[in-house]
């Protein structure tokens, strides 16, 4: 998260936030976040999730056009966590920070279930593709309510988190980046190639419950992108901390694809493109890190595992995943 929305966020800012959508001081709790004020509340209906974003990140048409995506998936029979109503009857709340711009609360059903790790098994991944594949069919039949609410483009500057964060002394790393967009952008834009996706659909974005059942959430960076970009997202994390990358790849891909076909009619060339597409999340994610940490006293484990040898590798071209992936092919 920028220092800068830190800076404006206070306690009058959450209780007004509580007050829109009825919750009471010792029913609501802070949650670890990354981008967002997340917070879990309950009350005589269930148990929901309050999130608090900052106008400098997303607007208030852009917030309500993640919710009704989200809502339009949950009513046509995908396993998403609902947006729900406000006190006031709205998806999206505003909340003015004194400063020119404002905070915005949205609340969302606790999704039921645990995180997946140490849970995966081959039924699993099976359904994980299903519940993708099921989102990238119905958002080919999806409009946004109003045109204001429309998502990003993949390449719009909301999501250009290289040029942010990204120190000049990288320079070499933000030519690659660009290298990799401009073949990205080449590709073909079709209903059965593009569309608006999730583009952050991984572990840590979905519970799993004791049937088995996935729920997803965190739409907050989705936005319309390649579907195989969707897919690659998803690989990308599943693999990042085994040095094993290539044989889970073949094993989870196995499976996630069988799950996926059965629901959306992939195209299986692209295949050969999702080592561009990691490269971007790698280089994206370097950049990231960068801003919310410092390089030389990372606390967070998993932050510092991931930046060992980064820049080097991304500097040297080495593959995020070292597999010829048109080969996935064969296991289908």
């Amino acid at each position: 998260m920028e220092q800068r929305i830190k800076d404006l966020f206070n306690e009058k800012i959450l209780q007004e936030a509580m007050q829109k959508y009825g919750i009471k001081k010792n029913d609501i709790q802070i949650l670890d976040s990354f981008e967002s004020f997340i917070y879990e509340f309950k009350n005589d209906s269930g148990e929901y999730i309050l999130r608090i974003s900052h106008s400098i990140r997303r607007n208030h048409a852009l917030i309500h056009g993640e919710v009704d995506w989200i809502n339009y998936l949950a009513d046509h029979g995908v396993s998403v966590a609902r947006a729900v109503l406000s006190k006031n009857g709205n998806l999206v709340e505003t909340i003015p920070d004194q400063n020119d711009g404002y905070f915005l609360a949205t609340a969302f059903v606790k999704a039921a279930g645990t995180p997946p790790w140490g849970r995966w098994t081959p039924t699993l991944f099976e359904s994980y593709g299903e519940l993708i594949g099921k989102m990238h069919a119905l958002t080919n039949q999806f409009e946004p309510l109003h045109l204001d609410r429309k998502r990003p483009e993949w390449d719009d500057p909301i999501f250009d988190y290289v040029e942010q964060y990204l120190p000049e002394c990288d320079f070499l790393i933000r030519e690659k980046y660009k290298a990799v967009c401009v073949h990205v952008n080449k590709l073909p834009k079709n209903r059965e190639t593009y569309g608006l996706v999730h583009q952050d659909a991984h572990g840590s974005n979905f519970f799993i419950d004791d049937q088995g059942k996935i729920t997803l959430f965190d739409f907050d960076d989705c936005g319309y992108n390649w579907f195989i970009n969707d897919i690659a997202i998803v690989l990308f994390y599943l693999v990042t901390s085994t040095d094993e990358k290539a044989a889970l790849t073949r094993e989870f891909m196995s499976h996630f694809l069988k799950g996926y076909l059965n629901y959306f009619p992939l195209d299986l060339e692209l295949l050969k493109e999702i080592p561009y597409f990691l490269k971007m999340r790698e280089i994206e994610l370097y950049a990231v890190i960068q801003r919310d940490f410092d390089l030389d006293n990372i606390e967070d484990s998993w932050a510092m595992r991931f930046m060992l040898n980064r820049k080097i590798n991304i500097e040297n071209n080495v593959p995020f995943i070292d597999l010829d992936f048109d080969s996935l092919k064969l296991l289908l």
